[in-house]
């Protein structure tokens, strides 16, 4: 029924100018404002809305991973634009930079929006 529709994510922010201003400035990322949100343009089309919501509360997962080829080469770059990563403590198995190497998956690294939402890069073939 949903195999051809054109499905795209949101999550709610607190601060819209905010969210633009880290989206597309610090990540570099196209934005569009929209009529009631903010949409993130990826691979041409608006992939994730993000909608302002005035009792905004984080969430507690991560709501949008970023793949990338070297993930060294992309936390040095994020942290060079003012991003700081999260150090989640034992079991995660993270160097002081915030890149989880398990032998269970891709190498990853958390970080937060201005908002207090859970973002990644993660590491793809």
């Amino acid at each position: 029924m949903l195999r051809d529709s054109k499905a795209f994510s949101g999550f709610s922010v607190d601060d819209l100018d905010k969210a633009k201003d880290f989206y597309g400035g610090t990540l570099g990322l196209e934005t569009s404002m929209q009529e009631n949100g903010l949409a993130l343009v990826i691979d041409g089309r608006p992939s994730v809305y993000l909608y302002p919501k005035p009792n905004h509360e984080p969430a507690t997962f991560t709501v949008l991973n970023f793949p990338v080829t070297d993930i060294d080469a992309a936390v040095d770059q994020l942290i060079a634009a003012g991003v700081t990563f999260e150090q989640y403590g034992e079991g995660f198995d993270q160097d002081e930079r915030g890149i989880a190497r398990s032998q269970y998956g891709p190498p990853i690294a958390w970080f937060r929006d201005p908002a207090g939402n859970i973002l990644s890069v993660i590491q793809t073939d």
